[in-house]
């Protein structure tokens, strides 16, 4: 590369920013192109390992306040953005035909850091890996069930669940060591729960390491209850608040109440599976409750003003129309069940005429009187016709 080469490069232009961009905006588009043009992820795409070069020389620059300032002022001095650059303390690198040249170190930690977040790598080699913690992990999560009445399931209410989960072990302290006997560091990973996997290209990735399995910590002499999990099984009840409007089968999370983390990391999460005894007179549809009203043949004739019962005591005025069907619903608003909003559903209430199964001679003639009065037709006739 030639000395015009160097001093014609734009290291904004290169990363698509503004001269005047913030460190963040710097960063944010140097992830961007390394992302898309990484080695590893397009192996053999000379264009994109061309790219992520440039890119990378571009931020070395560009994230260092110190270098920036220096490349900005040699810009400034020579115009139209021709500049000899040499970094700070690195002298002059003869190549062919005496040009300057341009070192990126992978191993600086500025770099390192950033695309070890990238993509989940580390730079450094052993030294970095050692100055690592161990990884916190979250708990597991634990499952319970409860069975709850019609009432509470609609009301909402708080009920103890019976919950089994893995504590700390009470014998070890959750060291996974017999008492009297510590565990010692992972010697592969040097406590961190990780080790390197040769990946080929520039970098290397991280991955769970395979004598500690992540634990960062290795047992010798195992604890006799816990067998070196660190972990036994412990069972509890637990308050738990069910929401109004819960249904039968449906599962609630409670967060953070699950079994607890290790190395610091948060609990896991608490779901509760729900059962709802059924009611011996209402029903659900979503957020409506439904109830089944019987009525006399002379009532549905005649029509009238009859009691419905609502839920938890208490009845509703419902007016039924003369000639009202078998069958038919009538919505009662605002007496079913709670919703999100701080509304509540209706109550559909159906309609069951009831057909004595005894009757008096003087009934007997009184409803034959009525056949022969009221003109009926045969309501079967148009069901016959169409069959034949």
């Amino acid at each position: 590369m030639s000395q015009k080469d160097w001093m014609e490069k734009d290291y904004y232009k290169v990363l698509g920013v503004p001269k005047d961009a913030k460190p963040d905006q710097i960063k944010k588009a140097f992830r961007k192109i390394a992302r898309e043009n990484h080695p590893d992820q397009h192996p053999g795409d000379k264009k994109a390992e061309q790219r992520f070069k440039e890119a990378s020389e571009a931020h070395d620059v560009l994230s260092d306040p110190g270098k920036r300032a220096e490349y900005d002022e040699q810009r400034n001095l020579f115009g139209s953005g021709g500049f000899r650059f040499q970094r700070p303390g690195a002298g002059t690198a003869s190549g062919a035909g005496g040009e300057n040249v341009f070192h990126t170190t992978m191993g600086d930690a500025g770099l390192g850091d950033l695309l070890g977040n990238l993509f989940g790598q580390t730079a450094g080699g052993a030294s970095a890996r050692r100055t690592q913690t161990r990884a916190a992990r979250r708990g597991s999560d634990v499952e319970g069930e409860v069975t709850i009445g019609f009432n509470q399931a609609v009301e909402g209410a708080t009920v103890g669940v019976q919950m089994m989960s893995e504590d700390a072990c009470p014998v070890c302290h959750g060291t996974g060591a017999k008492p009297g006997t510590s565990p010692r560091v992972c010697p592969t990973c040097q406590g961190s729960g990780v080790q390197q996997a040769s990946a080929g290209g520039l970098f290397s990735m991280t991955e769970t390491c395979s004598e500690c399995h992540g634990r960062g910590l290795i047992v010798d002499d195992p604890c006799d209850t816990c067998h070196g999990s660190g972990r036994a099984e412990s069972r509890h009840t637990m308050q738990v608040r069910i929401p109004a409007g819960v249904s039968d089968g449906q599962k609630i999370r409670i967060k953070g109440k699950g079994s607890p983390g290790e190395n610091g990391g948060p609990r896991g999460d608490l779901y509760v599976l729900v059962h709802v005894r059924p009611h011996p007179i209402f029903g659900r549809n979503g957020d409506n409750l439904t109830v089944t009203v019987p009525v006399t043949f002379t009532e549905a004739a005649l029509g009238a003003e009859i009691e419905v019962p609502t839920l938890g005591g208490g009845s509703v005025k419902l007016r039924v129309p003369a000639g009202t069907p078998n069958g038919r619903t009538f919505r009662v608003r605002g007496r079913g069940i709670a919703k999100g909003s701080g509304t509540k559903g209706d109550l559909l209430a159906t309609i069951d005429v009831q057909v004595p199964d005894r009757l008096t001679d003087q009934a007997r003639d009184a409803l034959r009187t009525f056949t022969e009065v009221s003109g009926q037709q045969n309501p079967r006739a148009d069901l016959l016709a169409s069959n034949r």
